[in-house]
């Protein structure tokens, strides 16, 4: 059976093509074009007198690979994100947009963290070398580029793959390069934490199949006890509404063979029952035609059916479990950096509060509903549900995986600042600011590709079934982080996706060939270009 109501679109518009530029530049592309430059510009400035002036070259160089990494994470990891908003006709191009630039910026700002490691996920040990501070910041500088021009192939070809696995393939290829400069080719491989690059194998399998069965499981409920429930009530929805028309059809047909004398007296009777309907102590036995008896009978049918019950019963408790765990990725993971000072049975009691909120929200959400047409009552309520999951996950990405850019260039600014290489460096909010601007200019740039083949050409999205893949990922987020498995946020997102497709059957299982590729090439494919930029760098400085 197809995913239940897919053409629920409202008004006939398909979000993909909507704002979809062009030839040449739109006023809105030249708007980013100018924001992007003044953001870059005015943090330029920023830097050089934050890094005192020192390694002007470099520090430029440095600035536009940083930027450049972050504008590519933007089209390639937050439109993965909003792929399944935009794909299901939740969201255009332009809300999701909004969206991202709001909780994506707010969470690398507010919830960043004011130091990241200078190693993403200690993938390479350099204690043992003697590394010089330019060479640490030609290894960053080196990884940075190589990991933004292997996303920026993978956000052309719409290949949605792991950042993180691009810039940790990054810094291998650039320490292998110094390593073997330094120490020879056995001394350069030992550098590398070959366990880690073990658990990022063991990913390419994990995330994509816990995200598949979390989806497959939730959605298999949800349309099981809503979707096909509401199949069943248009069903019959429709068949009351054909006797109704056979009724109208048969009535004048005979009230036109009746006679003038017959017809004044049947006209009479009619007017009476119209007014009995609306009389408060209004009983069958009341009605004269057999037209207004019918009539009646069929309303009786109509009101019995409560056609929007499982939007009243199961949505809410839906929408309440969802609320539940995206609140506790915000609090677990998201805002992990603040320091709010909570206790677990704190942040539980928030959890419970929002859930119980976001329950009773929805219940009277789907209450008001109960005078739109079925069909657009779950296309309208689950869209709100999923602008919530979307909105939750943009925060929690920006607060955690812009570190993917920030953290390797946190670690220059360190090192140009002070001269040495620290195990952590700052990050400076200007930079947190410039860095979540040039994820969203990527995100309109560059991100449809990807976008498309989240949102629709791995299988068709509707509200309901979008909602469930970022929920289920979510969930799969939170219990990896629990268990300390070793995941990939875009590989469970595109997991969730495949469940919903294997529920539906209709999953694009060529697509995923490629993309399947993509994710086991990212990370030699990174570290092979990071070791050969590396080379360019320590020859022209």
């Amino acid at each position: 059976m197809n995913q239940t109501m897919q053409t629920s679109v409202p008004d006939g518009v398909y979000p993909l093509t909507e704002d979809k530029p062009g030839k040449g530049f739109s006023t809105f592309d030249l708007g980013f074009v100018a924001l992007f430059v003044l953001a870059s510009g005015a943090f330029m400035l920023w830097g050089l007198d934050y890094t005192n002036h020192t390694q002007v070259a470099i520090f430029v160089l440095a600035t536009a690979f940083g930027l450049f990494m972050a504008f590519n994470i933007g089209g390639n990891d937050v439109a993965n994100s909003f792929g399944t908003s935009v794909g299901a006709g939740t969201l255009t191009i332009k809300q999701a947009l909004a969206i991202a630039a709001i909780f994506e910026v707010s969470g690398a700002v507010i919830a960043g963290g004011e130091v990241t490691d200078t190693i993403r996920s200690g993938i390479v040990d350099l204690s043992g070398v003697n590394v010089d501070p330019m060479h640490f910041v030609f290894i960053m500088m080196a990884a940075l580029l190589a990991a933004a021009l292997w996303l920026l192939f993978a956000s052309n070809k719409g290949w949605p793959v792991s950042t993180t696995h691009s810039i940790v393939g990054g810094i291998v290829g650039s320490s292998i390069a110094l390593g073997i400069m330094l120490s020879g080719g056995d001394a350069a491989l030992s550098l590398v934490q070959w366990d880690k690059i073990g658990t990022i194998a063991i990913s390419w399998v994990l995330s994509p199949v816990l995200g598949g069965l979390v989806s497959y499981g939730l959605f298999t409920l949800i349309k099981r006890h809503i979707l096909r429930y509401n199949e069943r009530m248009l069903e019959e929805l429709r068949r009351i509404h054909k006797e109704r028309r056979q009724l109208r059809e048969e009535h004048k047909g005979a009230f036109e063979r009746m006679s003038d004398i017959q017809k004044m007296s049947y006209t009479h009777m009619l007017v009476r029952d119209s007014e009995a309907l609306d009389e408060d102590d209004f009983t069958a036995e009341d009605l004269e035609t057999d037209y207004y008896r019918r009539l009646h009978e069929l309303r009786q049918r109509k009101s019995a059916l409560s056609a929007h019950r499982a939007l009243q019963h199961w949505v809410p408790l839906v929408a309440a479990g969802g609320a539940t765990i995206i609140s506790a990725m915000l609090l677990f993971k998201g805002l992990k950096n603040m320091e709010l000072g909570l206790s677990t049975l704190n942040t539980y009691l928030i959890m419970g509060m929002i859930a119980a909120a976001v329950w009773m929200a929805t219940f009277i959400f789907a209450r008001t509903l109960r005078g739109t047409s079925l069909d657009r009552s779950t296309f309208l309520i689950f869209s709100w549900l999923q602008v919530f999951t979307a909105s939750g996950f943009a925060f929690s990405h920006g607060a955690n995986d812009i570190a993917n850019a920030i953290g390797p260039f946190a670690a220059i600014l360190d090192v140009l600042r002070s001269g040495q290489i620290g195990a952590s460096a700052a990050v400076p909010a200007p930079a947190m600011i410039a860095f979540g601007i040039a994820l969203i200019v990527g995100l309109w740039f560059i991100g449809k590709e990807v976008i498309a083949t989240v949102g629709h050409n791995l299988t068709k999205m509707h509200p309901a079934s979008g909602f469930t893949a970022e929920l289920s990922a979510a969930a799969v987020v939170m219990l990896a982080s629990t268990f300390g498995l070793p995941v990939s946020s875009t590989h469970i997102l595109i997991g969730a996706v495949l469940g919903i497709g294997m529920v539906n059957k209709q999953t694009n299982w060529a697509l995923m060939k490629p993309i399947a590729a993509a994710w086991v090439i990212t990370l030699p494919a990174a570290g092979a270009l990071s070791a050969l930029v590396f080379v360019v760098l320590d020859a022209l400085f």
